[in-house]
């Protein structure tokens, strides 16, 4: 397992190491992944906006090119924190955000110019948002895990009782709002009371990605290194393995389920590589490679078109 501080400066080595881009990146972070609510596309927060795939092609979501962290997709509304686009009058830090209408225009639900929240959550139809938040701020006195049921309103702290090691993914519970899975340098945790207590499930392992299973019993997560995914029933039966293609020694970063197509799943990587399998993982289909169209690369110069453009 490596410490915390390993995994950036690995992250930072492979950054530098990337061959020079030979067209446009659709992708230049990887802050995030969900599937729309209608199950039509995929959305990736990229630094300078949302990157959208949908029918075999990458596209840029209308709306500010916001650098956006801890973006998360519930059934009817985006939410999301990070840093405004140059040229916007929005605060910085974003605090809390909310878009519904596909991030064509967001909605500042508090803590605007106080806080960046790079690590978030929010349950799909549970109402639930949590965030470990980095510093205290006007909302939330300490650091460390916080949910709120009300869209920023109020927050509560979650104690965090029984959690070790440092956090690195959040994953809410689709429906039960007091359910919270986090994914650590130490293991997978899981919380039923709002985060106040975790258990762990499973062994100990670095888990660089959580996602909660939209049936609600099962959660999948991802260690590094990553030659497979982890697919765990909440009551701690066997786990089962999802093959992952071959990723040598890059792992995974954001895992995605679409909720029309609950088959159909997508996994992003540190090295900025997304994959797409519409069989529970059998197979695989890349469609990014070091954050650029797998079908501009071989075309130096391939404009990045806008959604929606022809």
């Amino acid at each position: 397992m490596k410490h915390p501080i390993a995994l950036v400066l690995a992250a930072i080595a492979w950054f530098l190491a990337l061959p020079a881009a030979t067209a446009e990146p659709v992708l230049h972070h990887v802050h995030g992944l969900a599937f729309t609510p209608d199950g039509k596309s995929l959305v990736v927060p990229a630094h300078i906006g949302l990157a959208v795939y949908r029918d075999g092609r990458w596209s840029t979501a209308p709306g500010a090119p916001h650098d956006f962290m801890g973006f998360s997709v519930a059934r009817h509304a985006m939410y999301s924190s990070g840093h405004p686009a140059p040229g916007t009058p929005l605060r910085n830090p974003l605090g809390l955000m909310k878009s519904t209408d596909g991030g064509k225009t967001w909605q500042q639900l508090g803590l605007a110019g106080e806080s960046d929240f790079h690590v978030m959550t929010a349950g799909y139809a549970s109402g639930a948002i949590y965030v470990v938040n980095p510093e205290p701020n006007s909302r939330m006195r300490d650091t460390g895990l916080h949910v709120t049921l009300d869209e920023g309103k109020s927050w509560k702290r979650g104690g965090a009782s029984g959690l070790s090691g440092q956090v690195i993914s959040l994953a809410a519970h689709p429906t039960a709002a007091g359910t919270v899975a986090a994914g650590t340098t130490n293991g997978l945790y899981i919380s039923r009371d709002h985060g106040s207590t975790f258990k762990r499930l499973g062994a100990a392992a670095a888990v660089t990605a959580v996602m909660f299973d939209l049936d609600g019993k099962h959660v999948y997560f991802a260690t590094e290194p990553a030659d497979k995914l982890h697919r765990v029933a909440l009551d701690g039966a066997r786990p089962t393995a999802v093959p992952l293609p071959a990723l040598g020694r890059d792992f995974v970063l954001y895992i995605a389920q679409n909720a029309v197509n609950v088959q159909e799943l997508a996994i992003a990587t540190r090295r900025r590589d997304v994959y797409v399998s519409r069989n529970s993982g059998t197979s695989w289909q890349q469609i990014a490679r070091a954050g650029e169209d797998m079908k501009a690369a071989s075309k130096e110069g391939s404009p990045l078109r806008k959604a929606g453009s022809r």
